[in-house]
């Protein structure tokens, strides 16, 4: 049924804006050895070679060898059923902690969790990955390292010490600071979650003994097009280590993704530091990607479209905002237009991961200049395919789903939901709306036609993913 508007002015006032790869890798685990003068980037075993940048030099877009690069927030899940859950009590909490710790459980329960879920989504739509992060020198970091490493992704290990720019052994520090973070997912019996990490137990970030960018990871700021941070990263990271992070990031010509997650409303009340990177953030990013929720706690705006529009109006560098809303779609709004995207039906096994899997498509359509309805078209796919999957790590999105669920046709259009969304929003331009029905125009609604945009986006999808058996970079 097409989307039919009531005959009042759909609203609102808006402005405009726009719109591997790294040396061979070592034995365990598998960190990024850095070369000072050529250095060759290899994806899986296809090795490229590219020129060495200059740390201190402005690198255009278009000399970037690596897509997405992203920042912290690397640790392995734990899902295991309990009879109940953790106690409330913080002291009770970790010592529940401490005495599953104490032996690990079986492989079959471990997951790559964090940020590994954006990198392997994003890998799997061919775009080549890398992941910056703290892994230990033990049997979960290597667990992790394999992961990546076979997801065809490459991992920059900070060290304990690489404020001093040397290579250690982490596990000589005998400290559990330095160990690879681990999160337990806990089930009960009713199916209800609890999740505990030490970064819950520490006032201090996981890793607050980094307190500057080493030169490998400003080596791989440089050579991405995208730096992806979300609100994780603050658990793990200084944050004056994240605001180092950007403003390299803005220095070099990277565009930053930040997704406040649901950290976002805790650092918005936090420590002077927190509040000062969360605003840096949301002001310097060149996209923010948040829940509807998230977008009304941080504005105050209930409305999604509304609130984007106010990141926008704060912003200096922002171009896009995208609105997230759950299984009913996304909206996509630019200081010159909106556009929105409703989610797919399909057979929802486990939302963990969903959001993620999704940050990765849309950089896909951010880095392919790929117009901004399609961008939300692959985006809700890759979140759905996610969906019908269980957990998240190597459990998120297959370019296989993704392109079954574009041929499905299968979208979820909800009249009464968009209609009072959009209705309220009077704007001077047209707002584009993917739809079942044929193109056309309905009270300032540019109707997209799903058909047409999923022609446009299978073959590229389609298109051969390896040589041999090494993904293409």
């Amino acid at each position: 049924m097409p989307l039919s508007v009531p005959p009042k002015t759909l609203t609102s006032p808006i402005p405009h804006g726009p719109s591997s790869s790294f040396p061979s890798i070592s034995k365990r685990p598998y960190f990024i050895t850095l070369l000072p003068l050529n250095r060759t980037f290899a994806c899986k075993s296809l090795e490229i070679a590219v020129p060495s940048p200059s740390l201190h030099s402005n690198v255009g877009p278009n000399s970037k060898h690596v897509d997405v690069t992203t920042l912290s927030n690397l640790c392995v899940d734990i899902v295991l059923n309990v009879p109940q859950l953790p106690p409330p009590s913080p002291v009770l909490r970790k010592a529940f902690m401490d005495r599953l710790a104490m032996s690990p459980p079986d492989k079959k329960y471990w997951e790559a969790g964090g940020n590994c879920n954006m990198a392997i989504a994003a890998a799997r739509l061919g775009l080549n990955c890398i992941s910056i992060g703290h892994v230990g020198n033990e049997i979960y970091g290597k667990f992790l390292s394999d992961v990546l490493h076979n997801e065809g992704i490459g991992l920059v290990g900070i060290l304990p010490n690489d404020n001093n720019n040397n290579t250690i052994d982490s596990s000589s520090s005998g400290s559990a600071s330095y160990d690879t973070l681990l999160c337990w997912v806990l089930v009960d019996p009713l199916q209800r979650h609890g999740f505990c990490s030490r970064a819950d137990f520490s006032k201090e970030p996981a890793f607050h003994w980094l307190s500057k960018l080493p030169n490998k990871v400003k080596i791989a700021i440089e050579n991405s097009k995208v730096l992806f941070c979300n609100g994780y990263g603050f658990d793990e990271l200084s944050p004056d280590a994240i605001l180092s992070a950007m403003e390299y990031a803005v220095e070099v010509s990277t565009s930053i993704f930040f997704d406040p997650g649901p950290r976002g409303k805790e650092l918005f009340t936090g420590t002077p530091d927190e509040q000062r990177a969360l605003n840096q953030l949301l002001r310097m990013s060149d996209v923010l990607l948040l829940t509807s929720d998230e977008a009304e706690s941080l504005t105050g705006i209930e409305d999604p479209i509304l609130a984007g529009q106010e990141f926008l109006k704060r912003g200096i560098r922002t171009k896009w905002v995208i609105v997230k809303m759950g299984s009913q779609g996304s909206i996509l709004i630019t200081a010159s237009s909106i556009a929105c995207a409703p989610g797919f039906k399909v057979n929802v096994i486990d939302t963990v991961g969903c959001g993620d899997s999704f940050v990765a498509a849309i950089a896909y359509g951010f880095i392919h200049n790929m117009p901004l309805v399609n961008t939300l078209a692959i985006a809700n796919a890759v979140g759905a395919a996610t969906a019908m999957g269980c957990g998240a790590g190597r459990n998120v999105a297959t370019l296989e789903k993704v392109v079954q669920i574009l041929r499905s046709s299968n979208l979820g259009e909800d009249d009464e939901f968009w209609i009072n969304i959009l209705e309220k929003n009077v704007v001077s331009q047209e707002i584009t709306y993917l739809s079942n029905v044929m193109n056309g125009n309905r009270n300032h609604l540019n109707l997209v036609s799903f058909d047409d945009v999923a022609s446009e986006l299978l073959p590229r999808l389609e298109l051969p993913q390896t040589v041999g058996n090494v993904p293409t970079c």
